[in-house]
């Protein structure tokens, strides 16, 4: 369980910053802004546009040119839904579009504590229902729609597709990066061995669950997708993990979990990887092999 020398560059970059339960949301999402040059450089795609869907903000990002409709990721950022924005996982999303040649869907749903439980679910569930729909509005295969996100977008991505299980067209894969998948654990070996120190921590944890939740049942499955006792049929799935994150376990019991319930499920583990190590392309080399293995995995579940 050694720190990957560039994660541990990383960590003695940020550290000495204030623990969140200290500032405002505010005053922590401005210093999250000092941390987009991180996340690397931005690659070029055909058509990227700030649009809304359902009157939810979104950012559109199309790889290539032609008149067929495209399949679609719509991916929903991390930040403990609390913090993060379309800014902050642009590099990744434009890298995700251009490795799968999918159309990207990044979507800017409602943030706590001004809008706690359900209302991120609630817009999560309002474009993707409307992209399977056909209702988007976008130039999209609403057969081909895949659902992705990291850390608390994970946790969206996770429960949308709980929530969509049924529908026709269904949902056609879903990629959960580090994601939360039960606020109602107490205590897990990999929040134990890595819940101070390595970037989340669970003081960090603590702070964005009790302020999404905001007083809500944790055990939830909508807010703990680990916690449904059915996870049949839902899509196939691909979940990306970090040895030295606290949201390690979870994650992984959740791929082992969809998995025994006969859901098709790839799971990987980044050795030395921390929290949010997808994002920190210009760090981190391992942002770059992953966004290419889960754009390898999404066009070859959207049949690209």
């Amino acid at each position: 369980m050694t720190v990957h020398p560039e994660a541990q560059k990383f960590l003695d970059t940020v550290s000495g910053a204030p623990p969140l339960d200290t500032q405002t949301a505010e005053q922590n999402r401005i210093d999250l802004v000092n941390a987009l040059p991180l996340t690397g450089t931005k690659a070029e795609v055909l058509v990227v546009e700030d649009l809304s869907i359902k009157g939810i903000p979104i950012r559109y990002y199309r790889p290539v040119q032609g008149d067929q409709p495209l399949p679609a990721i719509v991916y929903f950022h991390g930040g403990g839904w609390v913090l993060g924005d379309l800014e902050l996982a642009d590099t990744t999303a434009r890298d995700l579009a251009k490795g799968s040649g999918a159309a990207l869907i990044s979507v800017d749903y409602r943030k706590a504590p001004e809008h706690v439980f359900p209302a991120a679910l609630d817009d999560a569930l309002k474009v993707v229902s409307a992209v399977v729909g056909g209702s988007s509005g976008l130039h999209i295969d609403p057969q081909r729609v895949a659902v992705a996100g990291d850390s608390a977008g994970g946790n969206l991505a996770a429960v949308v597709a709980q929530e969509l299980r049924g529908h026709r067209p269904p949902l056609a894969h879903q990629v959960l990066i580090y994601p939360v998948t039960d606020l109602a654990s107490g205590d897990t070996e990999s929040r134990r061995d890595f819940g101070h120190g390595h970037f989340l921590t669970t003081r960090d944890l603590n702070y964005f669950y009790s302020t999404y939740a905001n007083g809500a049942d944790r055990t939830d499955p909508r807010l703990s997708p680990l916690r449904n006792a059915d996870l049949e049929n839902l899509p196939a799935a691909t979940v990306v993990t970090a040895e030295c994150d606290p949201l390690r376990d979870e994650g992984e019991a959740y791929a082992r979990a969809m998995a025994e319930a006969g859901v098709p499920v790839t799971s990987v583990r980044f050795n030395g990887q921390v929290h949010p190590f997808f994002y920190m392309g210009a760090v981190i080399g391992d942002a770059h092999v992953a966004r290419r293995f889960v754009a390898g995995q999404l066009a070859a579940a959207l049949s690209i």
